[in-house]
């Protein structure tokens, strides 16, 4: 009756708020202690106001703004962002606002639906040592193997409708998977001969009169058998890229290029040449650019400075950090 679950709320966060009174929020229960310290003065009850303080002191209230600034900076915020507010984040920064929001949350039981979905690898590292050290219950959801191997120590895996529980991490699941997999289809393997050896047994000796006890007994038998489910094998699934007509050279260029968002300066004097075959793997720091440099690639972004020089022919595929933001 009384547990309490965290979980990060999937829609962005809007209005003026400050990032660090929006995290800190998450602490409901010391957020209702402070509505009613706040009615005790109110109505002057100096006796329920000192016993409010008291509990207000166990609950770590004095260091509430210290312990969410900490998981701010631990996802990836810098200390000037604290009071910023948050429709001045992008989308990607928003959720990890509601990430940090949940794990201030005072929790028996946490539900993290892909938590790693927009962070980099400064903060995934910091998150999951956070969540080595989390007390309570973690249920989680992720496609990042490396990390449900360091974080988790059960593995409950959905398929077909049915449930079924794996102790260890995700490496030692897809060994017991395997092996579950083997077993399953040798069983099921062993009774479609057996089920096999018995309706040839029935189909010859239906007719004979002397046969009959033992037909009917065999009948009997052969509907006691429980079906054994195997278990199913991945769809394979294949896509190709289609071949473009023409591929000019550079496909792209960007020529000492600046970006902003507002007033805010992003990027500086970028020079930048994307050829065919190049594959190139953007890093860098929460908040440096990498963002706004693709974004400025794909022509979405409007330069302040520079040039941007694209190839005649050139179709650009864009998958955005939010993909919310490109629909109409």
């Amino acid at each position: 009756p009384k547990l309490t679950i965290a979980s990060v709320a999937q829609e962005l966060p809007e209005g003026d708020t400050a990032l660090l009174a929006y995290v800190r929020a998450g602490d409901a229960e010391l957020a209702a202690l402070e509505r009613a310290l706040e009615r005790a003065h109110a109505a002057d009850a100096g006796s329920e106001a000192a016993a409010l303080h008291g509990q207000y002191e166990s609950l770590g209230g004095y260091a509430a703004d210290s312990r969410a600034a900490q998981l701010c900076a631990g996802l990836g915020f810098a200390s000037e962002d604290l009071t910023r507010p948050l429709n001045a984040f992008s989308g990607g920064l928003r959720m990890r606002a509601n990430l940090a929001r949940a794990l201030m949350r005072r929790a028996e039981l946490l539900l993290l639906d892909e938590p790693t979905n927009h962070l980099d690898l400064d903060a995934l590292l910091w998150l999951e040592e956070w969540l080595r050290a989390y007390p309570g219950t973690l249920l989680l959801v992720s496609h990042d193997r490396e990390f449900l191997d360091r974080t988790v120590s059960r593995i409950v895996h959905l398929q077909a409708g049915h449930l079924k529980a794996y102790s260890g991490n995700y490496s030692d699941f897809e060994v017991q998977y395997a092996a579950h997999a083997e077993r399953s289809a040798a069983l099921a393997a062993r009774q479609k001969r057996e089920a096999e050896h018995i309706e040839r047994f029935v189909t010859r000796f239906r007719a004979q009169a002397s046969k009959a006890r033992q037909v009917q007994s065999r009948i009997k038998a052969l509907a006691r058998l429980q079906q054994i489910a195997t278990v199913q094998a991945p769809t394979d699934f294949d896509w190709q890229f289609s071949a473009p007509a023409r591929l000019g050279r550079p496909l792209i260029a960007l020529e000492r290029a600046a970006a902003a968002y507002g007033e805010r300066p992003v990027l500086e004097t970028v020079s930048l040449s994307v050829s065919p075959g190049d594959r190139l793997g953007i890093l860098g720091r929460n908040g440096a650019g990498k963002s706004t440099l693709l974004n400025r690639l794909a022509g979405e972004l409007a330069a302040v400075r520079g040039e941007r020089t694209a190839a005649p022919e050139l179709n650009c595929g864009f998958f955005t950090q939010l993909e919310l933001e490109q629909l109409d």
